[in-house]
């Protein structure tokens, strides 16, 4: 893997000797997705801004700029299913178990919040055998997964309506939550029957409730009422798959998140993975609707 550093001309010299067009020039990056490590660009940089980096996934990153919030629409595990000629269920079984190593990864690589789209409130339009065996794998994952976390130091949160879930699935919610409370690792936010408009929703209902005027609405009320008014705005949101929606998931909060679409299926998304989909968000500049001159300067 190579990498561009600040003292890149932007001359444009490595862009014209790349056949995959794995190189962008601006604010000039390599495109992780598309670079075959060939390393012509290195070979032709007249300032020698261009160097090859540890294969080791972590190794690859910028440690301080890891993102805060990271986001994941895991998606993919029935067509993963169906690849292996084999049920959805068994995707799903599949995609539960990929939820440690990535959570555990996100911990280690300093990640402090990640936040987890694992069942959306439109989801219970699914056929209802789906719907039983999801919120089975849900309670299993919290049950068999508890103690490892907590011995990881991470805390746990539910994110989403707890109205309509099970009375087993809440109980087993409830004990890691209490378990995790006072934990000072990774946030980990399971979203379960979540949706982005029904957050807002249940917020404006909040504020309403209380008794607010609507000379009083603004986006600090609003956010002092979603359902965890302390987490932060997402920074990188992945979703897996090859699908390039965002599909009702935090829209309050990805207001400024970089987005991340890859085709590569959730069962099948491992470290390597999680980490390339950070080097890409390292690559970007963000700029919160500021002109790329005003966010190069503050740089």
């Amino acid at each position: 893997m190579y990498k561009i550093s600040k003292k890149c001309l932007s001359c444009g010299t490595c862009a014209s000797v790349c056949k995959f067009n794995a190189i962008k020039i601006g604010f000039p990056y390599v495109i992780t997705e598309k670079c075959t490590n060939c390393g012509k660009c290195a070979e032709v940089c007249p300032v020698f801004a261009i160097s090859k980096v540890s294969e080791e996934p972590s190794e690859q990153l910028d440690m301080t700029k890891i993102p805060s919030h990271i986001g994941i629409i895991m998606d993919g595990n029935g067509r993963w299913a169906q690849n292996q000629g084999k049920n959805r269920i068994f995707g799903h079984t599949k995609g539960a178990s990929r939820v440690k190593d990535i959570v555990k990864c996100a911990n280690d690589l300093g990640v402090k919040h990640l936040s987890l789209y694992a069942f959306s409130v439109e989801n219970w339009a699914r056929p209802s055998f789906e719907v039983s065996a999801l919120m089975k794998l849900i309670q299993s994952y919290i049950i068999s997964e508890r103690n490892a976390l907590h011995a990881e130091n991470v805390v746990f949160r539910l994110l989403g309506r707890i109205e309509g879930l099970s009375k087993d699935v809440v109980k087993e919610i409830d004990i890691s939550t209490e378990l995790m409370k006072n934990n000072t690792g990774l946030t980990l936010n399971l979203c379960i029957n979540y949706g982005g408009r029904t957050e807002i929703i249940d917020a404006i209902k909040k504020i309403i409730d209380k008794g607010y005027k609507s000379s009083d609405i603004t986006e600090k009320l609003i956010a002092e009422n979603l359902y965890c008014p302390v987490l932060p705005d997402l920074d990188l949101i992945i979703r897996t798959s090859g699908e390039m929606r965002t599909s009702n998931f935090h829209l309050w909060r990805a207001a400024y998140s970089e987005l991340y679409f890859t085709s590569v299926l959730w069962p099948d998304f491992d470290k390597k993975e999680l980490v390339k989909a950070i080097q890409t968000y390292q690559n970007r500049q963000r700029r919160f609707g500021k002109t790329q001159e005003q966010v190069t300067t503050q740089e």
